[in-house]
């Protein structure tokens, strides 16, 4: 009797197999995370944002941003990996990452999504997105640096969306007998229009996306106007620097190569997809993330030598300020272990393994979440108002603001668990792979 082996297209579709217990366990801790979210928000939004830890400043000190603006930056942050690493594949051929490019682009769309949602719920009030968003763009677009951003995030969006799609099409269709059936109407609205004659062309356009997104990315988002929230304000001497964009990016692909690898690690293990995600794809995540995870230290030390030595006032009290504080130098410490290990195992390949990279990706995933809300929060509490001087903030974060976190990592799980079951997460074709 003839034993049937597993073809491509049976792995790529494996995770579309009726679920089993431990898929819907996925599904049931993660749906109740994000109700106790949900909960959490709820109590925000009846009693007011005085529920959370954030406060005005004057005498008492508060501090107006805090663990919600931190996790929209660092959830911005994450979602450059996913793009930037698909459009390096057809850029620059860099064939190596071709198996997680799609995983990278939905990674993008996922983090993407959730900043977004940091945004709403810092504004107390959804309403607001309309009134003083919506209502008065035009205004606000020319004075605005928040306008700004909010403008470059939803196009960033747009673009990597389209980006997704365009890739997608050619996958539903050649692989349309073997997709869920109850899902045929979203296929076949997908795929509209499309035939194989289209793919040269597709390609193409695809191309020029990802050349886009790869200047969008780095150059006017992480590199440009996220940083120039800050570093263009002069009351704010711990922001005010123009380092503060290449830091910026560097800490992004620090998060965002850190995110790649483990969620890539986690489908592995989970649908047994060690033929497409192999060992040399993530030693190199692993050598490009002690890179970057360098330069987010380097530039780090550029901005403590700088306000520690003869600075002005203010900046030398805000550098102090964030020298004393523990948690700075736990997240140098995180960065440090994951580039020590990381940098030996691309120098010496003999000291490899693929859990330990994974757990070294880990770690400065979790440092930049505390480096972008120790930013914020140390940021606003040495402002250089005369009225407000020698009153520095303080921020102590509610389990408000706590759930907010645990929820967004709960609602990332639950997008890729749905979606692991409503398209390939891996390209049908293999001629691109090494």
């Amino acid at each position: 009797m003839r034993i049937r082996t597993e073809s491509r297209e049976d792995k790529i579709l494996k995770p579309m197999a009726p679920p089993t217990i431990k898929y819907l366990l996925t599904l049931a801790i993660s749906g109740a995370l994000l109700i106790w979210f949900f909960a959490a928000w709820a109590w925000q939004l009846r009693y007011g944002l005085v529920v959370t830890g954030l406060g005005d400043w004057g005498t008492t000190g508060g501090v107006p941003w805090g663990i919600y603006i931190g996790s929209f930056i660092w959830w911005v942050g994450i979602s450059h990996g996913g793009i930037l690493i698909s459009a390096s594949v057809r850029l620059f051929k860099v064939r190596v990452f071709y198996p997680i490019a799609r995983i990278a682009e939905l990674l993008t769309i996922g983090g993407l999504s959730i900043a977004g949602l940091f945004i709403i719920v810092d504004l107390g009030r959804p309403d607001r997105v309309v009134t003083s968003v919506l209502f008065n763009y035009i205004t606000t677009f020319q004075t605005s640096p928040l306008v700004w951003d909010v403008t470059v995030i939803t196009l960033y969006f747009i673009l990597t969306a389209t980006y997704l799609l365009l890739t997608l099409r050619h996958d539903i269709y050649k692989l349309r007998d073997r997709l869920p059936p109850y899902l045929s109407p979203l296929y076949w609205a997908l795929t509209q229009g499309y035939s194989p004659d289209e793919d040269a062309k597709v390609s193409r356009m695809a191309w020029w996306l990802a050349l886009t997104v790869f200047v969008l990315a780095p150059f006017l988002l992480h590199g440009g106007v996220i940083p120039w929230l800050f570093q263009l304000i002069a009351s704010m001497p711990g922001w005010f620097s123009t380092i503060q964009a290449p830091t910026f990016l560097s800490i992004a692909l620090t998060s965002a190569f850190g995110s790649v690898t483990v969620v890539s690690y986690i489908l592995r293990r989970v649908f047994g997809w060690e033929e497409f995600l192999t060992d040399k794809v993530f030693a190199k995540l692993g050598t490009v993330l002690a890179i970057v995870s360098f330069f987010f230290l380097w530039f780090e030390l550029q901005q403590i030598i700088t306000g520690s030595f003869a600075p002005p006032v203010g900046l030398l009290e805000a550098t102090e300020a964030k020298m004393e504080n523990p948690l700075f130098w736990t997240i140098i410490g995180l960065v440090g272990a994951s580039i020590i290990y990381l940098g030996a195992q691309t120098i010496w390949p003999a000291l490899f393994n693929v859990k330990l990279v994974v757990a070294a990706a880990a770690l400065p995933v979790i440092a930049t979440l505390f480096e972008k809300t120790l930013f914020i929060v140390e940021g606003l509490a040495h402002p250089e108002f005369s009225i407000y001087k020698g009153v520095p903030g303080h921020y102590v974060p509610t389990w408000v603001e706590y759930s907010s976190v645990i929820g967004s990592v709960a609602i990332f799980v639950l997008f890729f668990t749905v979606v692991s079951k409503i398209i390939p997460m891996i390209e049908a074709e293999s001629e691109h792979e090494e």
